[in-house]
């Protein structure tokens, strides 16, 4: 769930995710705050303390668009970041400095994951392979779909089965029928 840094500053807000994660009935480590830039210096006190409290919850923190910066570094490691996020076009045009992924991998971030977003050429996927990066999503690992697969989606048998409008004689474990 990508949240704007102003929001993570702002107590009224960390209070309403707070109560919407706990109300959820969500396992612990299901729900994961993506974070988009740091905090600016004057917000930062507060910014650290909405991220700590989400983390008691059981909230997973990522660092969305890492660039590799000093101060994102500092962050990260910091933070106790569960995972940062590169774009593949950044390592493709060289923009990250590639020493940020040998540090992400030292024993200082050793519980850090790496993701690799917007994988769109079998080159890409040969570099998250060389780099070590964790995990890939983007086009070329799962395309879109298309409005016609959609309708055979719907229209399939398991689809319906799955889906079905006839409610159920037991109720499940929350109650419902």
């Amino acid at each position: 769930m990508p949240v704007p840094t102003n929001v993570m500053a702002s107590s009224e807000y960390v209070d309403a995710m707070s109560d919407l994660i706990l109300n959820s009935r969500l396992p612990v480590g299901l729900v994961a705050i993506g974070l988009q830039s740091i905090p600016e210096y004057s917000m930062s006190s507060t910014y650290k303390d909405g991220l700590l409290r989400m983390r008691r919850l059981g909230a997973l923190l990522h660092f969305l668009n890492f660039s590799g910066s000093v101060e994102q570094l500092q962050w990260v490691e910091e933070m106790q970041m569960d995972g940062v996020h590169i774009d593949m076009t950044q390592l493709r045009n060289e923009m990250l400095p590639f020493d940020a992924l040998s540090q992400i991998r030292r024993p200082a971030y050793s519980s850090t994951q790496i993701y690799a977003s917007n994988i769109a050429l079998v080159k890409d996927i040969e570099n998250a392979a060389e780099w070590q990066i964790d995990y890939c999503y983007g086009g070329l690992m799962m395309p879109p779909l298309s409005r016609h697969q959609t309708l055979q989606i719907n229209d399939s048998r398991i689809a319906k089965a799955i889906f079905s409008l006839h409610p159920h004689q037991h109720p499940n474990q929350n109650g419902d029928k």
